[in-house]
């Protein structure tokens, strides 16, 4: 059994893993009703299976049924995930991936939001990052 989290999940165990997010936890059955255009219930189970084996789920018996929830607090997966997505397209550069979203022209950008960015640069400068 591997418990290393690998980086990489298919398309399906992204969409079971943002259900589990956002639900906090989740059964088998919560998540097959949650799924857009599901595969089986039996096919959902294993999935969960497979996310548990990697290490990306837990289990709990409540009630004679699972009770999946996170191994890892969403905000910490989120770094994992913006640390690949920084590697894959942006040769690792943070610089180049906030250049590519303010550029883009959906940015859309309040003054309040510009601000906060400023003040985090800000922030990072002092600290020396």
């Amino acid at each position: 059994m591997s418990r290393t989290l690998p980086h990489t999940l298919s398309r399906r165990e992204r969409q079971i893993m943002d259900i589990v997010y956002a639900r906090g936890e989740a059964s088998a059955a919560g998540v097959h009703a949650d799924l857009p255009d599901p595969p089986s219930y039996s096919a959902v189970r294993a999935l969960l299976a497979i996310l548990v084996n990697k290490g990306h789920l837990k289990h709990r018996s409540e009630q004679g049924r699972y009770i999946y929830a996170p191994t890892r607090r969403r905000a910490q997966a989120g770094r994992s995930a913006l640390r690949r997505v920084l590697d894959t397209f942006f040769e690792g550069s943070l610089e180049k991936a906030v250049a590519a979203l303010l550029r883009g022209s959906d940015a859309g950008l309040s003054q309040a939001e510009l601000q906060r960015l400023g003040q985090l640069i800000q922030e990072a400068r002092k600290e020396g990052r």
